[in-house]
């Protein structure tokens, strides 16, 4: 089994809520939240653990959800939007894959490794190996 590494966006290393106004422009389909969202964490920390991770064989991955009730159309956009945003803040971190999918699919069907993700259903569904957004460095420090 490769070694892998997955990370979800929103509430784990992008404050997709912290932004104003978040919910009420999802529901108008507006994609600003999601290209206004700060990090959560330290990127400039993050960039070079994964860098190093990935010189020793690691694959570094996004598992992520679009929008809960959006259409087609905003879902693509949103998809567009977070991978700019990985590009603009983890520009130095070359992702071996980046799945933008539907709300609530399973994300373990996805991915093996170790899955960073806020939502304690995702985590659970995971199995060994899932983490918390505040165990991020403890964990990849120690890989």
């Amino acid at each position: 089994m490769k070694k892998s590494i997955n990370f979800d966006m929103d509430g784990t290393i992008a404050d997709l809520y912290g932004v104003e106004g978040w919910l009420e422009d999802l529901l108008h389909e507006d994609v600003r939240p999601y290209a206004e969202a700060r990090p959560l964490v330290n990127l400039q920390r993050l960039a070079r653990l994964l860098n190093r991770l990935i010189r020793e064989g690691y694959s570094v991955n996004v598992i992520s959800w679009t929008s809960r009730n959006g259409s087609a159309e905003y879902n693509r956009e949103v998809a567009k939007v977070k991978i700019q945003w990985l590009e603009t803040h983890l520009r130095s971190v070359k992702f071996s894959k980046i799945e933008i999918l539907p709300y609530g699919t399973p994300k373990e069907l996805f991915g093996e490794g170790i899955l960073f993700d806020d939502e304690e259903h995702n985590r659970e569904s995971w199995g060994e190996g899932a983490y918390t957004e505040k165990e991020i460095f403890e964990v990849l420090k120690n890989l």
